[in-house]
């Protein structure tokens, strides 16, 4: 796990740096830590504390918030992330509920989202909101 997050990070550090990103990337993650998918949550959130501090020459500071596997709360954190934080991009969220419901957020203010969630539909069909949304795991075929 802590590969494929590494590497997300790696694509979300790119696409931050390309946007003209200066001085430390933010990368903001909503996980779910607790609820009902908190057995693949917490790993996450472990595996978020052991990567990359440093890409590119920048400094990378992470912004984890807990979505407790509530979709509601998962739109709410990607808000605050962009919104509040100015994350120049997104990892989460565990499930895929919660993923879909990021998309709209995600999109209309252009922020790449890597998602942990592995259902096809997060990124297809291919549209103007999903060109922003990107995941890690295989699809569940």
């Amino acid at each position: 796990m802590a590969l494929i997050i590494t590497r997300a990070l790696v694509a979300g550090a790119l696409i931050a740096l390309a946007s003209g990103a200066q001085g430390q990337i933010k990368i903001g993650v909503t996980i779910s830590a607790t609820g009902p998918a908190a057995s693949l949550g917490i790993p996450e959130k472990n595996t978020i504390a052991m990567c990359p501090k440093t890409m590119a020459g920048k400094g990378v500071e992470y912004i984890v918030l807990d979505d407790a596997t509530d979709t509601t709360l998962a739109v709410q954190n990607t808000k605050k992330l962009i919104g509040e934080n100015v994350v120049d991009a997104i990892i989460g969220s565990t499930t895929t509920p919660n993923a879909l419901a990021m998309i709209d957020v995600a999109a209309e203010s252009e922020t790449p989202v890597i998602s942990l969630a592995s259902s096809a539909r997060i990124i297809e069909p291919v549209d103007a909101k999903k060109a922003w949304i990107f995941k890690t795991p295989q699809t569940d075929v």
